[in-house]
């Protein structure tokens, strides 16, 4: 079972039609399973996971381009 890293919960609510009928809806979180280099899986938000490879390239850039 692949361990949780977010803390991200789905958004309750209503939707409504025209005659104002109640009916209970959840948005739910876009979680996404990966494995990290370790071999450990973990279920990580999409926008999480975005970020985090937009960070860990920048990392690399910055190696490529070391002022020496």
């Amino acid at each position: 079972m692949p361990k949780k890293m977010t803390s991200k919960k789905p958004l309750h609510g209503n939707l409504r039609s025209h005659a104002c009928n109640a009916t209970k809806h959840a948005q739910k979180p876009n979680l996404q399973k990966i494995t990290l280099d370790n071999g450990r899986t973990v279920r990580v938000s999409a926008r999480e996971l975005r970020s985090m490879r937009k960070d860990s390239s920048k990392a690399q850039n910055n190696e490529e381009i070391s002022f020496e």
